[in-house]
C-alpha cells in the first residue's frame, strides 16, 4: 500500500495561547498518519510557544521575531514546510477546533484530480456547534462581493455535496505542492484579509480547482485576535481588502455595478450580523 502524501498542518498563532493549546490538543487526535504540525508564532508576548513546547513536545516550531500577520507568518510556514518535503500544506487557524477525520477526508478529496489544487472543510460555529459557518465561498464579481455559502445556517444536510466553489477561506485551507510552486504563495501587501481569496483566485485563474468538502468538519471561533465577528477593526479592514481585491481582478465593465451593489451588500452584511448578535 503506497505511502500518504506527506501534510504539514500550519497553525499561525498571536498572543491565543488557550485558543491555540485548544487547536494543538485536538489536532493530537487526527486520524491522518503522515503528518506534521507546524506552530508559527508571530511574537506573541503571552507565553504561547513556552506552553506548546511543554504540552505538545512533538509539535515543530517557529518563532518570528515580530507580526508578520497572515500571509507573511503563514508564508514562513508553508516554505518550512516545503523544504522538507512537504505534498501538501494545510493552513490552519489556531482558533479552530478539529475533527479527527477532518484531514483524511480533505487529503481523499485532493487526490482525486491532479487539476485540484486546493481543498476546504465544512465549517462550523464553534459556539453553535450545527450552525454553519462555511460551506464553499463565491465571488460576485459584478457586487464586488466575497461571501460564504451557508453562513449562519442550522445544517439539515443543504450542502453535503462536494462540489467546486470560487473560493476557501484560509481559515482551513489544504494546498498541493504542485499548486504553491505554480501560483506561488500569499500576498503579503494585504495588511488582513483577502489574501486567501487572492490566493484562490490566482489559484483558478492558473486551471486549478477549489474544492469544497463536507465531509471533512472543523469548528471555528470568529475573529478573536481582531476583536470579534462584528468589530470596526475587522470590518474596516475587511472591506479594504475586498476593495483591493476588486481593483486587482474585476474587469472594467464589472466596476459599472460594483459602486452601486457594494453598499448595500455592506448594509445587507451589517444588518445580518446584528439580528444573528
Amino acid at each position: 500500500m503506497p505511502e500518504l502524501p506527506l501534510v504539514y498542518v500550519i497553525v499561525l498563532t498571536w498572543n491565543g495561547k488557550d485558543d491555540t493549546l485548544e487547536c494543538l490538543k485536538s489536532l493530537q487526535q487526527v486520524t491522518y498518519s503522515n503528518v506534521r504540525l507546524l506552530l508559527v508564532d508571530n511574537a506573541s508576548t503571552d507565553r504561547t510557544v513556552e506552553a506548546a513546547k511543554e504540552r505538545f513536545p512533538g509539535v515543530e516550531v517557529i518563532s518570528n521575531q515580530s507580526n508578520l500577520r497572515f500571509a507573511g507568518g503563514n508564508n514562513i510556514g508553508i516554505r518550512y514546510a516545503l523544504d522538507r518535503g512537504a505534498e501538501y500544506v494545510l493552513l490552519l487557524n489556531n482558533d479552530t477546533v478539529v475533527d479527527g477525520d477532518f484531514l483524511m477526508q480533505l487529503v481523499h478529496a485532493a487526490e482525486k484530480e491532479r487539476a485540484i489544487g486546493m481543498v476546504g472543510p465544512k465549517i462550523y460555529y464553534y459556539d453553535d456547534q450545527r450552525q454553519i459557518w462555511f460551506a464553499g465561498g463565491k465571488i460576485e464579481w459584478w457586487k464586488g462581493w466575497v461571501s460564504h455559502i451557508g453562513i449562519r445556517e442550522p445544517d439539515h444536510g443543504q450542502h453535503d455535496a462536494i462540489k467546486e466553489v470560487d473560493y476557501l477561506t484560509g481559515c482551513c485551507i489544504l494546498a498541493k505542492r504542485e499548486m504553491v510552486e505554480k501560483v506561488g504563495m500569499l500576498d503579503e501587501s494585504y495588511y488582513i484579509y483577502g489574501e486567501d481569496t487572492d490566493w484562490c483566485v490566482r489559484a483558478a485563474r492558473a486551471g486549478y480547482k477549489l474544492l469544497y468538502a463536507p465531509s471533512s468538519v472543523i469548528w471555528h471561533k470568529l475573529s478573536v485576535s481582531t476583536g470579534g465577528h462584528s468589530s470596526w477593526y475587522k470590518n474596516w479592514n475587511k472591506l479594504k481588502s475586498q476593495l483591493r481585491l476588486m481593483a486587482r481582478y474585476a474587469k472594467p465593465y464589472h466596476w459599472m455595478t460594483i459602486p452601486v451593489w457594494m453598499p448595500i451588500k455592506i448594509l445587507q452584511g451589517f444588518l445580518e450580523v446584528k439580528r444573528a448578535s
